[in-house]
């Protein structure tokens, strides 16, 4: 019988899920609740040898699966979504407890958004096979036939729906998967496994293996069966990942980190632009797409500042699965006291604190909204991601200069410009460092769209037909006209 827990009154399995049934290691890990420090389970550790299995299980499992077609795999996967969307509550709360991210965005937004993840890739895949390209000898045929076997691997702030975004592709597509939960809020991706099951996902299709990621993680991507390797997280880890893929060749995507400047010019909308900068605080700063760089023109830089404070005043610190709040906790105490050394660097390198600074009143793995004007662009606190609610603020006296002080990051992930000029969005749209650039918004993603960071933001594409491209083996078959029976 397999071991479980319950969180906020739901059954949760703690241990790896291989070949349609539940797999316990005799090694555990500890995983801690961030609202209050409560431990939550004793998880199974994974490692080679539950990587291994469960690859196995994926490969045995693939050419039945894959030989479903889009059309065979199609109601499956709605089952999959309808179970997801039937399931909501269940998983926020299990997530919220897990990571402390806020309980109301879990259930009006990400969990729907996991349940349409699946749905929407599932549907899509009925287009695929479709594309014809004419030219003067032969008829050619575009396929997108099934890579294999796919490791996928999401963060931890926000593993149920990050990992929607990998399976819903990988499925539709006719891969098998193995997923990777992140080891600081693995629970949610458990519950996961069981709604594949129940929406009739075969053995074998549909693996979860748990684990440290220098463990389980390093195990499974060194598996030089694997077809696909997908990744969010982390730059430095995507270069450990990126060393394994390389020794086996097989093709990786990866969604990385992000240092995103966030623009505001004099014609901008100040009102809608404050609100837009406090929802960088979101999730207490622990998202991959916030502007952290507050790059402001010189003559709107107080009335903008005053206008932010004032919604960033709003913002209640507090437990998450409280309907008032809008700011949590940090996911561990390593990462609290990884966030606050940037801070107190920055301040000793001269950074002037506008607001925040410093832990929560309530202490815990609570910190402050915080504001650091005063900084050098080439300084620590401007360059690396903190991944925490810690924004910076720098003023610029003309485009080129806000330009310049955009692009001037490793990273690329995304841009916010607030401008009502189609003029200037013309010319930034061209010259801005991005994978997404929004204008006069925020946080806005259509799957249909592509979705992915530049320079050390990532490598490749997701959403629509990118992921698509990604888990599939693209073939051109190129037939000489008039050559086979019944062409004409």
């Amino acid at each position: 019988m397999s071991s479980t827990v319950q969180i906020a009154g739901i059954e949760v399995s703690t241990e790896h899920f291989i070949n349609g049934k539940r797999v316990a290691s005799e090694r555990k890990f500890t995983s801690i609740s961030p609202i209050d420090g409560s431990k939550l389970a004793e998880i199974s550790a994974g490692g080679k040898v539950e990587t291994d299995a469960a690859v196995a299980a994926a490969r045995n499992a693939f050419p039945a699966w894959a030989a479903l077609g889009p059309e065979g795999r199609l109601p499956i996967l709605k089952r999959f979504s309808k179970n997801i969307l039937d399931n909501v509550e269940k998983l926020a709360a299990v997530e919220t407890a897990d990571n402390g991210s806020i309980l109301a965005g879990n259930i009006m937004g990400g969990m729907p958004r996991a349940a349409h993840n699946i749905q929407f890739f599932a549907e899509s895949a009925m287009k695929l096979n479709v594309q014809e390209i004419d030219s003067p000898t032969v008829n050619n045929f575009v396929r997108h036939d099934p890579a294999g076997v796919a490791a996928l691997i999401s963060p931890w702030n926000g593993p149920f729906m990050l990992t929607t975004w990998k399976v819903g592709p990988a499925l539709a597509a006719g891969n098998t998967v193995v997923v990777k939960p992140p080891e600081w809020a693995p629970l949610s991706c458990s519950l996961m496994a069981d709604l594949a099951q129940e929406a009739g996902i075969p053995a074998g299709v549909f693996n979860v293996v748990q684990g440290i990621g220098e463990e389980a993680g390093a195990a499974l991507v060194s598996n030089d069966d694997l077809d696909r390797i997908s990744f969010t997280g982390s730059t430095d880890t995507a270069r450990i990942i990126g060393k394994a893929a390389a020794e086996t060749l097989t093709p990786t995507s990866m969604e990385l980190g992000g240092k995103s400047p966030f623009l505001v010019f004099e014609d901008a909308d100040l009102d809608k632009a404050a609100q837009t900068l406090a929802m960088q605080y979101m999730n207490a700063g622990q998202v991959c797409l916030a502007g952290t760089r507050i790059l402001v023109a010189e003559s709107i830089a107080d009335e903008l500042q005053n206008k932010m404070k004032t919604a960033v005043s709003k913002l209640t610190i507090g437990d998450p699965r409280e309907k008032t709040t809008r700011l949590g906790p940090l996911i561990t105490q390593a990462h609290f006291d990884r966030v606050k050394g940037f801070v107190d660097r920055a301040i000793a390198d001269g950074a002037q604190i506008v607001w925040g600074g410093k832990s929560a009143e309530r202490g815990g793995l609570y910190f402050e909204p915080t504001l650091l004007s005063g900084v050098d662009p080439e300084w620590e606190i401007s360059q690396k991601e903190v991944f925490g609610p810690v924004l910076t603020w720098q003023t610029f006296a003309t485009e080129e200069e806000a330009l310049k002080l955009a692009n001037n990051t490793r990273y690329g992930l995304a841009a916010m410009l607030f401008t009502q000029s189609q003029e200037r969005v013309a010319r930034l749209e061209r010259t801005l460092v991005a994978g997404t650039l929004w204008v006069n918004c925020f946080f806005v993603r259509e799957l249909a769209a592509p979705f992915g960071g530049c320079k050390q933001s990532g490598i490749g594409r997701e959403g629509g037909m990118w992921s698509f491209d990604f888990f599939c083996d693209v073939k051109n078959i190129a037939i000489a006209k008039g050559s086979l029976s019944g062409d004409e």
